[in-house]
């Protein structure tokens, strides 16, 4: 397994090879594949990429996530950019040389087509996706859920009572200092 940083949480399902980083306190679930065969992938502090996430890059486009960033479950970020505090919903797809802005929901099932660039703050919905101005506090919405994941990725890697509300609750708070120095 490549060398992580220590308080990386990866899913023994989760497959990941080739030129690639990972930032602290992020996370890999079940099933997700990271295929930096072509290019590097880095994926920043505190992002989680959830359940059968697929991530690759292509032959002179790598592809670069943020921190604080929540790639849903089913997505599939291609050759693309996303920016710091985004949340990248269930089953989006990214192509090749879009640029996510920082602070931007991606919607369940959008897809952002090559070349897009998505302004920092927005909310995009639909097949080919459309963009909107966001609402107020989404950026703090992203980034609360982005600490919950490191939350719960670290109860994971220590086997902890992943069912326990009070437990989960403590973890958040002993997270909230390291997330606040560089996320």
């Amino acid at each position: 397994m490549k060398d992580l940083p220590d308080t990386v949480f990866v899913h023994p399902s989760s497959i990941h090879h080739g030129n690639f980083t990972i930032g602290e306190y992020s996370s890999l679930w079940a099933g997700s594949v990271i295929r930096a065969d072509f290019e590097k992938i880095t994926i920043g502090r505190f992002t989680n990429i959830q359940d059968n996430v697929t991530i690759h890059a292509a032959p002179g486009a790598p592809t670069r996530i943020g921190n604080n960033v929540t790639v849903a479950h089913n997505a599939v970020i291609h050759a693309c950019t996303i920016e710091d505090d985004c949340m990248i919903s269930m089953g989006a797809i990214i192509q090749d040389h879009a640029v996510v802005g920082r602070g931007s929901i991606v919607a369940a099932g959008a897809v952002i087509l090559e070349n897009r660039q998505i302004p920092p703050g927005s909310i995009v919905t639909g097949i080919p996706a459309k963009t909107r101005p966001g609402k107020p506090g989404q950026e703090m919405r992203i980034q609360a859920n982005a600490l919950s994941y490191a939350a719960l990725a670290r109860m994971y890697k220590n086997q902890m009572d992943v069912t326990s509300a009070e437990l989960f609750m403590t973890v958040m708070e002993e997270l909230k200092k390291p997330f606040r120095q560089g996320g």
